[in-house]
């Protein structure tokens, strides 16, 4: 199969030595999340204490049913990454690589068009999940293919998602600029970074693309985050022995072409993006952490979500606190085992792993974190045979005490 969504967890693995229903009414996604069950506080100074994960499987029979119930050309079949941001009159899912058209009632889907097959293959795409519905929104181009919604240069260069933000009516996604170097499915590239604005009224065409920092060799916007005035901007790049280490860019207020800081080794805020450090955790050393992650205030602490950086392959997902948005963080836990993974798994198939996860603040009821994690394969043919592998699954998390994202905590240290 020539279509680069192999190479694109081929070159996680290579580098870091890991890879990286229809009608859900979207007032109804809270009351997807059961109540919390009740705990004691933690003594003070401690961060919230996880009492509960568990399956969400309401969100996982949605996407589900979305993929295999709709019979469209251009339909979402499955997708990863798996952002998603709050419109007025809904969520916006954001995905990277994504198979369009439609599943076979064995659960296959055809090869993609590149191999002589139906199934349309793009770099990124969304799903608009409203009132009516969800809709599945890509580019087009001049003949009305669907085509992906940010393109790259050249024939040999795409972009992939990264998070977003609200943007007045519409939203602001940052992607990741990648090139094919060689003929080896290992010879990727990052290249840059770049914002782009979408209206309500026309998701399928940006409204412009801006260039963002990339001098750094620092992929920008693995998580965007609102707090105090300013956007707080999380970025990776690759990390020697495994995984990525994690640095943080401001902006003041919501616009992200706004002037760039960036938080330097002795805690100050630099105008240069070279004097971006890297976040630590524990001792001072530098966190690992996966390329997709997120980081988000409940009460006084902030959640760093991500996915265990020093066992390759890991299916574990962890959490980490800190009192700031800059760390340091303490040490990363692991609160979940995705079980789709590896040969003991759901699909008893080695070549299968879950990878980057991250949260959905908005989505859970008070005390809650609503998480996402994608699942793919080493094998292209794997999620050809079986389309079902390659969707986001999604988890609810209980803490204890119960706060909203954002919202200060009732126990203050």
């Amino acid at each position: 199969m020539r279509f680069p969504l192999p190479l694109r967890h081929r070159r996680a693995a290579a580098r870091t030595a890991r890879p990286r229903a229809l009608r859900l009414v979207v007032p109804c996604l809270a009351a997807l999340c059961g109540f919390l069950p009740p705990a004691p506080p933690p003594a003070a100074g401690q961060p919230p204490r996880v009492v509960s994960v568990r399956p969400l499987t309401a969100l996982d029979d949605a996407f589900r049913a979305y993929a295999e119930r709709v019979r469209a050309p251009d339909h979402w079949t499955g997708g990863d990454s798996t952002y998603s941001v709050p419109m007025a009159d809904g969520r916006l899912w954001v995905f990277s690589d994504t198979f369009l058209g439609t599943v076979r009632p064995d659960g296959s889907r055809s090869p993609v068009v590149e191999d002589g097959g139906t199934t349309p293959f793009v770099h990124n795409s969304f799903v608009l999940w409203n009132r009516r519905g969800p809709r599945t929104v890509t580019g087009r181009d001049r003949s009305g293919r669907a085509v992906s919604l940010v393109a790259g240069a050249g024939r040999d260069e795409w972009c992939w998602a990264r998070a977003g933000v609200p943007d007045g009516r519409g939203v602001a996604v940052v992607y990741a600029r990648y090139a094919r170097t060689g003929s080896d499915p290992l010879d990727v590239a990052w290249r840059g970074n770049v914002l782009a604005r979408f209206r309500p009224e026309r998701l399928s065409r940006p409204l412009s693309l801006t260039p963002l920092p990339s001098s750094a060799g620092v992929s920008w916007g693995a998580w965007l985050e609102r707090q105090g005035g300013h956007t707080y901007v999380y970025g990776t790049e690759p990390a020697a022995g495994g995984g990525s280490h994690l640095r943080l860019a401001r902006v003041p207020g919501s616009d992200l072409r706004g002037p760039w800081r960036y938080r330097a080794a002795d805690g100050t805020w630099s105008a240069r993006e070279s004097r971006a450090a890297r976040l630590s955790g524990p001792g001072g050393a530098a966190l690992r952490v996966s390329d997709e992650l997120s980081v988000v205030r409940h009460g006084s602490w902030y959640a760093l979500v991500t996915q265990r950086a020093d066992r390759p392959f890991s299916p574990d997902i962890q959490l980490a606190w800190s009192r700031a948005p800059g760390g340091p963080f303490g040490r990363p836990r692991t609160v979940y085992r995705a079980p789709e993974a590896g040969p003991l798994g759901t699909y008893r198939d080695p070549d299968v792993f879950a990878y980057n996860p991250h949260e959905h603040p908005g989505l859970g009821r008070r005390g809650e974190l609503v998480l996402s994690y994608n699942v793919n394969s080493l094998v292209p043919d794997d999620v050809i045979r079986r389309a079902g592998i390659y969707r986001p699954r999604f988890l609810r998390v209980g803490l204890s005490p119960a706060v909203r994202p954002g919202e200060r905590s009732p126990h203050r240290s």
